[in-house]
């Protein structure tokens, strides 16, 4: 069933249903809020597992959890990503994401866990419906986030906070 619905995510938006509201931000794909699976899962139309819901929010577990145990939290309303989410949904999503990694760190004795969230295709976000991933961290566990980290020049530094400041300001 998931599968098939995953397969029918894919078709364009043109082919879309009459009456279906199609979303788009900056950093994502179209998608239609009919079609999205996190969508289905928050109105209880999937099944998923869940570990703590409320009104805003929604914890399951993963179904490809990189550890078992793997979280994801995400808001019941639809948002494409980071920035298309709203300060209450937000708010509620930040507490609900620290109760469940609280619960996880107790429940599975982790010494360590990950918080992301991949925002546009670019970085890794394959359902284009804000969540946060709550991974559970084991000594040993071959998992690595390998960064080639970088060095400004001169001025570089400074230019760049310039840059983004100025955008900071006009918001």
């Amino acid at each position: 069933m998931l599968r098939d619905f995953f397969a029918r995510m894919n078709r364009s938006a043109d082919g879309q249903p009459p009456g279906v509201v199609v979303l788009k931000t900056n950093l994502s794909q179209r998608i239609s809020t009919a079609d999205c699976v996190f969508c289905k899962i928050a109105g209880r139309e999937l099944p998923a597992e869940v570990l703590l819901q409320t009104p805003r929010v929604i914890s399951i577990l993963d179904i490809n959890p990189i550890h078992y145990g793997h979280a994801l939290v995400i808001p019941t309303s639809h948002c494409s990503d980071f920035l298309a989410i709203g300060d209450a949904d937000l708010h509620e999503l930040m507490r609900v994401a620290q109760d469940v990694a609280r619960g996880m760190v107790s429940a599975l004795g982790l010494e360590g866990f990950n918080v992301f969230s991949n925002n546009g295709r670019i970085a890794g976000q394959s359902v284009f419906h804000f969540h946060l991933h709550i991974t559970p961290r084991y000594p040993d566990d071959d998992i690595r986030f390998v960064l080639k980290l970088k060095s400004y020049r001169d001025g570089e530094m400074a230019a760049y906070a310039d840059k983004i400041r100025h955008c900071l300001s006009h918001h």
